[in-house]
Order: structure tokens, then sequence, then C-alpha cells
């Protein structure tokens, strides 16, 4: 029992330890290939036309990294579609840009669910966003993207 007890703490352990090692990249180019395996011989999975588009890096295989979307799409993509900018995207229903990061400044717009928001910078708890002609803060508890 004891024994029992020992591999199944060490199985959590390496569990956490591998969700430690998970970070958000973003895809470089408009269209990007999203395939069953990592190796180009494998097939398309589908096609992300997304340019930005925050995804979830889990493991990696020479030149190739499996990853996850916002969506819970999982597949490989080759590094070189992938890119060190931060994005993030909005998951809830209506998210407010604000001036400054406090919910007493002065509100300037109103993102949807799914809206790509590049990330300009964080603090604790706000992002600073930056979402076609609008720049300000949101609430970082609202976005996809970030860890």
């Amino acid at each position: 029992m004891l024994k029992q007890n020992f591999i199944i703490i060490l199985f959590l352990l390496w569990s956490q330890t591998l969700s430690a090692n998970e970070y958000f990249l973003t895809l470089r180019n408009e269209k990007t290939n999203l395939r069953q395996g990592p190796s180009f011989e494998y097939p398309i999975k589908l096609f992300y036309k997304k340019k930005f588009l925050p995804v979830l890096v889990q493991d990696k295989f020479e030149n190739f990294r499996k990853i996850r979307d916002h969506e819970n799409n999982s597949g490989w993509i080759h590094i070189s579609q992938l890119s060190k900018k931060k994005a993030a995207i909005t998951i809830d229903d209506e998210l407010l840009i604000y001036s400054k990061p406090s919910v007493y400044s002065k509100p300037s717009a109103i993102l949807k669910k799914g809206r790509l928001c590049k990330i300009l910078k964080c603090k604790e708890d706000w992002c600073k966003v930056k979402v076609e002609n609008f720049k300000g803060w949101v609430k970082k508890d609202g976005l996809w993207g970030l860890l």
C-alpha cells in the first residue's frame, strides 16, 4: 500500500513538472498548418488563418512543437511558424478596456469574447493591450494566452 501511494505521488509530481514546462507563443504568419504529427510527412489537421493567435506549447520533437489553442485543438507546428510576440484572446463575454489599470478609471471600449489582443505589457492583475485603434488596460483574468 505504501509503495502504491509513493508511485501515485511521484506521478502527480511528474505531471505537475510537465505542466510547468508549458509556455505560450503566437502564430507568426496569416496562414499556418497544424499537423497530426511532428513532421511535414504527417497530414494537415487544420489551417490557422490568424496571425498572432496565441497557442500553448505542450511538447517538442526536433523542430516541431505540440500546441493547443483556446478551443482545445491540438497538433504539431514547425518552429519557424511560431513567434515570441505576446497576444491573448478574450474569454469573457464582455471585457472593458480602461485608460488606467483600475476599474475606477475611464473605460474606452468593450471587447467581445474571442477578440485577439496584442499584449504591450502586464502588471499583477492587468495587461496593457492594443486592439485595432484602441489601447488600454484590461483585467488579466479575462484573457487566454498568458501564464
